[in-house]
């Protein structure tokens, strides 16, 4: 056996080599309600194709997992709905479940996470006394397999769970399930687990028959007039999905839990409607999936939990022409199934991948000192949420942040925007807030975009503040530099 000193040294080295520092993620939903679903191996080809890293499927269909099989995507399986009562049932059926769906196929597909049912509570609350036990009895079937630490097991619930979503700070669940929340967010707790939410601006655009706009929904900017607040805590909503998820937040909190991530499995829009369903069109698909993608990738976390990134599940690849309902229900694929796009979208972060314009070296666009400080906090709230300009350098303690000149604070977001995104059709309007100038407002480390100054990098590039996730990479091989140093001390001891 190992000394006690030395088992506790290869643990810390263990963790910091499998802490992942990537930050939020997109990934995809793909149904089987298609009558021309396209192959496995097609599918998977898709998803290469289009750079998508993380793919939730409905089930945990064979010929699928073999196809992901060292491709490196990660994978969410799904126990169905019509499987939740054999599995909440017995452990012997959850332990051959899992070793016959997770452990047979890992670690050649990388499967993470187990999404046990879906919305169980709100559409089959007949199954609602087994969800906890199908939980419980799978993730000791994990355990026995080994595989806890890799796979998570949680089970998304539908924003119906939540009785009145706005304001998101008196969120709290429905009542009637209480006691399986309560079990429910307990198993999350102990096990480290998300919880699952299908957030659906859309629908909630629908339901409120005009009480929110249109551009509320799609992540654009708002109208000065039109400002989104929760009047308990004071914090402005730029976004409905990110009004959704603090609902779920501040629905767990209510019953006391904090410290759980939410993961959001399902958000998109259809492309298609009825003539009593004008909001369902390609227009507004794009607008939603482009800007959600974006809000997601920039990391930014909602108004009530900045610092709670929120990766999320498009939904979806294909449309299910098979599911019942209204004409937008089967008509929410970003793909058609001969892999045509149905429109074009990007799984990446647009802004952040686009380079500085060489021809807007020496250009800079800036906050207009004469409009109000409302008028700025509104541009700048969009410009670092769904805008995803890189606004960690105005964050207090960094080189850009200034906590009584917005002007400058918003400067520095409006020109971050502006550069990345010119060529690819960005402005520096901002509703009127912001203006070309040719003074460049760089000072001091804090160095805007097109800067041609001593300090400003040759491409144009800010230089500020390490990212994030450069600094917990960097601080990592720190770490594992000096254990790799202090390990043969430790041995001889």
């Amino acid at each position: 056996m190992l000394p006690k000193r030395l088992e506790g040294v290869l643990l810390l080295l263990f963790m910091l080599m499998v802490s992942n520092a990537s930050g939020a993620f997109v990934g995809v939903h793909v149904g089987t309600g298609v009558s021309d679903l396209p192959s496995p191996s097609d599918i998977v080809s898709i998803l290469k194709a289009k750079r998508i890293q993380h793919v939730r499927l409905v089930d945990s269909d064979h010929k699928m997992l073999v196809a992901l099989a060292n491709t490196g995507i990660e994978v969410m399986v799904g126990v169905p709905n019509d499987q939740l009562l054999r599995v909440g049932q017995s452990r012997s059926t959850a332990a051959d479940w899992i070793n016959k769906n997770v452990a047979a196929y890992i670690p050649a597909t990388n499967i993470t996470y187990i999404a046990v049912g879906d919305e169980v509570l709100t559409t089959i609350p007949n199954a609602a006394l087994v969800l906890v036990p199908a939980l419980q009895f799978l993730q000791s079937a994990l355990l026995a397999a080994n595989l806890n630490t890799q796979v998570k097991i949680s089970s998304p619930h539908s924003m119906d769970m939540i009785s009145k979503a706005f304001p998101p700070s008196t969120a709290t669940f429905n009542s009637t399930w209480s006691s399986i929340m309560s079990q429910y967010l307990q198993f999350l707790n102990n096990t480290g687990s998300s919880f699952m939410l299908n957030a659906q601006p859309y629908y909630g655009y629908v339901k409120g028959q005009g009480v929110f706009p249109l551009e509320y929904a799609l992540f654009r900017s708002l109208n000065p007039n039109s400002k989104i607040a929760d009047p308990n805590s004071n914090l402005f909503y730029t976004n409905m999905f990110d009004a959704m998820v603090d609902a779920a937040y501040n629905s767990m909190q209510a019953m006391n839990f904090t410290g759980i991530p939410v993961m959001v499995t399902a958000s998109g829009w259809p492309w298609r409607g009825a003539r009593n369903e004008p909001a369902a069109d390609v227009d507004n698909a794009l607008a939603y999936n482009t800007n959600l993608i974006r809000h997601v990738l920039n990391s930014s976390g909602t108004p009530s939990q900045p610092k709670n990134q929120v990766s999320t599940y498009l939904f979806e690849l294909f449309s299910e022409d098979r599911r019942t309902g209204p004409v937008s229900e089967q008509n929410w694929g970003i793909m058609f199934t001969n892999a045509s796009a149905v429109y074009s979208l990007a799984f990446e972060d647009v802004a952040a991948n686009n380079t500085d314009s060489p021809a807007l070296r020496g250009m800079f666009c800036v906050a207009n000192s004469s409009a109000s400080h409302s008028a700025l906090k509104q541009s700048l709230d969009w410009a670092c949420g769904p805008g995803s300009a890189n606004c960690s350098a105005i964050q207090p303690g960094q080189p850009c942040y200034k906590s009584d000149d917005i002007v400058a604070v918003a400067s520095y977001a409006f020109n971050d925007y502006y550069h990345r995104t010119q060529t690819s059709g960005g402005t520096c309007n901002f509703n009127g807030t912001a203006t070309i100038s040719s003074t460049d407002p760089s000072h001091g480390s804090c160095i805007f975009l097109g800067s041609t100054g001593a300090n400003g990098s040759g491409n144009g590039a800010a230089s500020g503040p390490v990212s994030q996730d450069s600094f917990a990479s960097g601080l990592q091989s720190c770490w594992l530099a000096h254990l790799v140093v202090l390990l043969p001390v430790v041995l001889l001891l």
